[in-house]
């Protein structure tokens, strides 16, 4: 009796030696980086309307406080305004440059105190580079440098694409104008 319990005390001590260092080598006691499978960098400018622009503006509020309306955007940060957009995207900076698609969401002004915003939008791209969507979802807080959202899926060429966008306010033109550069790099390829 005395000797299986020793037999099974010994088993039990290798074999949970053997898990220590089957997880620890893998890594070498570290968590390696991932490589992304695809690396894209777009940019996508956004014209908001004021009641005056109907003809080049990409992007209308659609809904909005009690204390503001429907065509400037309510003091106090935003909060609570609904964005919807239907944005260019180019390859470069220039909003005149060739869209190789659309970016179609909306983001909401979702805080009082500090200028940010949650973002559900994705990149629809029919060009002969590129076929289907790429879909995002996450929190910006528009005062930070870089913002990171989630990659959250994608059709055609993107099928479940998963990873993550980093935001970048490229230019900013007060209430009237913005391009933001979309540094994608997925994780998920199939």
């Amino acid at each position: 009796m005395v000797v299986k319990g020793i037999r099974f005390a010994l088993s039990f001590f290798f074999f949970a030696l053997l898990l220590i260092f089957d997880t620890s080598a893998g890594h070498g006691g570290k968590i390696q980086a991932r490589i992304p499978c695809k690396h894209l960098v777009f940019y996508f400018h956004d014209v908001i309307y004021n009641g005056a622009n109907a003809k080049n503006a990409t992007s209308a509020i659609v809904g909005a406080p009690a204390w503001g309306n429907m065509t400037i955007l309510a003091g106090q940060s935003h909060f609570g305004d609904l964005v919807v957009f239907d944005d260019p995207i180019t390859l470069d900076n220039n909003l005149h440059s060739t869209p190789v698609g659309r970016a179609q969401g909306f983001y909401i002004y979702d805080r009082k105190e500090i200028f940010t915003a949650w973002l559900g939008f994705s990149f629809v791209f029919n060009s002969t580079e590129h076929k289907g969507s790429i879909n995002f979802a996450g929190a910006d807080p528009l005062m930070n440098e870089t913002r990171d959202v989630s990659v959250i899926g994608g059709t055609g060429d993107f099928f479940m694409a998963r990873g993550v966008a980093t935001l970048m306010t490229d230019a900013f033109e007060g209430e009237v104008y913005f391009r933001l550069r979309t540094d994608i790099k997925l994780y998920e390829c199939w």
